[in-house]
């Protein structure tokens, strides 16, 4: 064997050393295993406001007063024929009364429920409730705990062919916890199982995909116990969204920055005989890209600590650590697991030095040919596609009632729909007014004057603070419920000495949106800045920056009509949750941008050797296959959000794939190469392109 066939043998000592590297991090992991499962919290709706907020101020004095620690349930019946219930059935509901009292109280003190009145009958007599006083404490699970014993009971005692509905604040607050309730175990597996899929149909081989799925996997777990172990001690309080949603983000953006590197190693594999150089130029080759990409999208997520929202800072918390965890598992276990399993794992395609893989790039040569043939034209047809797309969601609604939150129709739903037949949509979730109680009288009065109220009522009160229950006309989380809180907040707010607020979970919701606004008016700015400056120092340019961010920003107003349509069309949603356009943008700009960055950074490459055109061609395809892959993957990752059973991150998955898929398949494709080849060399200004064949020229006389 000659001295230079021998450089090329793996050494003992360089297996040991990936075998020691890849034990270390399993070690790592082992320890992050071994702390325990940590389960996220739920916060109250309340608790993550601002505490400028009325909601919140009306909530801390409502907590000072006697039955304070209580939600009013709302038990509906109806028959199941629709029929007007009879005397005997009426009796026989005043008479369960009691249990169902029972059966929502416990022995603590402070935790017994109580009726809030008789049983209410509506006009026409087919619709009948119990206003129902259930205890929230010691926490949520507590009160969902009660609520579904509630369910059980009533399956028991209720009349035969009566139906029965528990609704309101307490009911809601359950069922959105049942979404919850094993979600993110459904979520992972289908996101797996997506991203197994789609690491087959890329590879082509059996064994490939299960490297960078196990790896990724890994840092998914690490990530999720870190961030759970960390945020107590940050004041980060994560809920099952924002951990649900940093899952999603680390798979996506892990498994793209792993497809990135494992075309680069294999395409090496082809120029070298030892696999350890040829991933050595690989990671320094792919790293600066993947490293660029993943400081985009972190401190893009790190931007979110300064929402008012706290859900929004935790899924900034979650995400942040989840991307960061993802690019140190791909830059450092993945290359030493792939140097471990040798050429092997490429099996039945092993790539040989010196092969040339037939038809490798050839449909993204022919998109290139064609670019460059018509490059101006091209140019101005997508921007006009993009317009036209971006005009199809001119007129989105944006606000979900309570009632609209649910792709499925949990009860609380069906029980406001039927309360809402009979009594004013309100009366399942009214709003409540805290009032000095010197001027009780006063504010009472006011409140019954604004229009949308239906009804006030006294509630409890000390020598201090008194509560009025006020029923609205409009149906919880609607635009018009939100009409009616500003009005009882401008007319209380005029009587003299009252110093009073209101609160309740429809002024929660009205508190949220408008804080989700001021939100997005801050960090959208932000967070364009902050992708533009990493955009400029890694391709040393201003005008690249400035076209790349432009395009990613069009193509998000492009996805946003799009997926509107669909909305509207196909899924026939009523309108984009609260903050959901803002989520969408974050995710598309940060994410979408990657792929921009994987070409631009290999066309600065190759633009040194080639020039601008020649590099830009070269780039599109050596890199064409596997963004498109990457795209495609990620893009179908954020659509398994819509396995979740809450309209809003339905949306977000939705608004993300197709963004993603548009950033692929014509922003990075076609648009980006038109504008380099338009542009030339003002591509990069102010950094300075020489001509290649003069460099070879002066390194001839060299």
């Amino acid at each position: 064997m000659t001295t230079d066939a021998r450089r090329f043998v793996p050494t003992p000592a360089r297996v040991r050393g990936a075998l020691a590297f890849v034990l270390l991090f399993l070690v790592i992991v082992g320890g992050a295993m071994s702390l325990g499962v940590v389960s996220s919290t739920e916060p109250g709706a309340v608790d993550g406001l601002p505490h400028s907020t009325q909601s919140w101020i009306a909530n801390r004095i409502q907590q000072t007063l006697p039955q304070a620690l209580s939600q009013p349930a709302i038990i509906v019946f109806e028959r199941r024929d629709h029929a007007p219930l009879t005397g005997a059935e009426l009796s026989s509901l005043e008479a369960i009364a009691p249990r169902l009292v029972t059966a929502v109280s416990d022995a603590a003190p402070r935790r017994a429920a109580s009726l809030l009145g008789p049983l209410v009958i509506s006009p026409s007599r087919d619709v009948a409730f119990f206003s129902l006083a259930v205890p929230t404490q010691p926490s949520s699970t507590a009160v969902s705990t009660r609520v579904l014993a509630l369910r059980k009971e009533l399956d028991a005692v209720r009349p035969s062919g009566v139906a029965s509905y528990v609704t309101g604040a307490p009911a809601f607050t359950t069922d959105l916890g049942q979404v919850f309730n094993g979600a993110n175990t459904t979520l992972l597996l289908a996101t797996v199982l997506v991203v197994a899929l789609l690491l087959i149909a890329t590879y082509r081989s059996p064994l490939l995909w299960l490297i960078p799925l196990a790896v990724v996997g890994l840092a998914d777990q690490v990530s999720g116990q870190l961030a759970g172990h960390l945020a107590p001690h940050l004041g980060v309080r994560l809920d099952g969204s924002s951990t649900g949603i940093a899952e999603v983000l680390v798979f996506g953006a892990g498994t793209d920055y792993a497809l990135l590197l494992i075309a680069r190693y294999r395409d090496q594999l082809r120029h070298e005989a030892d696999r350890f150089v040829a991933m050595r130029v690989a990671v320094s080759r792919t790293a600066e890209a993947v490293l660029a990409s993943g400081a985009t999208v972190t401190v893009s997520l790190v931007l979110l600590s300064l929402a008012s929202m706290a859900s929004t800072r935790a899924l900034g918390f979650a995400g942040a650590l989840g991307i960061v965890v993802a690019m140190v598992f791909v830059l450092g276990v993945l290359p030493a697991a792939l140097l471990l399993c040798g050429r092997g794992i490429f099996w039945p395609l092993v790539p040989r030095v010196g092969e040339t893989r037939h038809g490798d790039g050839r449909l993204f040569t022919r998109v290139g040919a064609f670019v460059q043939r018509r490059t101006r034209v091209v140019a101005v047809a997508s921007v006009l596609v993009l317009i036209a797309l971006a005009t199809l969601g001119v007129g989105i609604k944006q606000g979900l009632s309570t009632t609209q939150q649910f792709t499925a129709t949990p009860e609380s739903v069906v029980g406001q729909r039927v309360l809402a037949s009979a009594f004013p949509a309100g009366s399942s979730d009214p709003a409540f007014i805290m009032t000095r109680t010197s001027r009780l009288g006063a504010t009472e009065a006011a409140a019954r004057a604004v229009p949308g109220v239906s009804a006030v009522s006294a509630g409890a009160h000390d020598a201090s603070w008194s509560e009025l229950d006020a029923t609205l006309n409009a149906s919880p989380g609607t635009a018009a419920s939100f009409t009616t809180i500003d009005a009882l907040r401008a007319t209380v707010a005029r009587v003299p000495g009252a110093q009073a607020v209101v609160g309740g979970d429809v002024a929660v919701s009205l508190d949220a949106s408008r804080a989700t606004d001021n939100d997005t008016w801050l960090l959208v700015p932000l967070i364009l800045l902050v992708v533009m400056l990493v955009l400029m120092g890694l391709l040393r340019s201003l005008v690249a920056p400035l076209l790349l961010l432009a395009t990613v920003a069009l193509s998000f107003f492009a996805a946003l009509g799009i997926s509107w349509t669909v909305f509207q069309h196909v899924s026939h949603f009523p309108a984009l949750g609260t903050g959901t356009a803002f989520y969408g943008f974050l995710f598309l700009v940060a994410l979408g941008v990657d792929y921009n960055i994987f070409l631009t950074s290999r066309a600065k490459e190759e633009s040194l050797v080639r020039g601008t055109a020649a590099g830009m061609l070269e780039a599109l395809r050596s890199t064409g296959g596997v963004i498109t892959s990457a795209g495609i993957l990620l893009a179908s990752v954020f659509a398994v959000l819509g396995v979740l059973p809450l309209i809003q991150l339905t949306q977000i998955g939705i608004i993300v794939c197709v963004g993603v898929l548009l950033d692929t398949l014509l922003v990075r494709t076609v648009l980006v190469p038109a504008l380099a080849l338009w542009t030339g060399d003002r591509f990069w200004w102010p950094s300075r392109r020489e001509d290649p064949a003069a460099r070879r020229a002066r390194g001839a006389l060299a």
